[in-house]
């Protein structure tokens, strides 16, 4: 890695996650936020918070960041390694940024 910083609403998004607190997890999207899950997507807090339960913290998901970049000025792309009862393995995630909160998550394929 380099020596940018992660914004905080991905920091908080890999947090919340590993604490299982999901209330803390869909804080971090904005209102009008879109989560693609290889092209699943899920608009708004209350279906993000349904493939949190589903996917996510309901599959009792742990992150470990492996690295990231910065794309451009709101976007960054964060790789993850997933453990837990859902995916594991290594998979990149696109994360652009509004208003300190998340805009968007695309998880893509590898």
């Amino acid at each position: 890695m380099d020596d940018l910083t992660l914004p905080t609403a991905i920091t908080n998004f890999i947090t919340a996650t590993n604490d299982a607190d999901s209330e803390q997890f869909v804080a971090q999207f904005a209102p009008d936020a879109f989560l693609d899950d290889w092209g699943n997507v899920y608009r708004g807090p209350a279906e993000i918070a349904k493939w949190n339960q589903t996917d996510n913290i309901g599959k009792e998901s742990q992150f470990a960041l492996q690295d990231f970049t910065q794309d451009d000025a709101k976007t960054w792309t964060v790789h993850l390694s997933l453990t837990g009862k859902g995916f594991n393995g290594v998979s990149p995630f696109r994360m652009t940024i509004k208003n300190d909160l998340l805009a968007s998550v695309e998880i893509l394929p590898d």
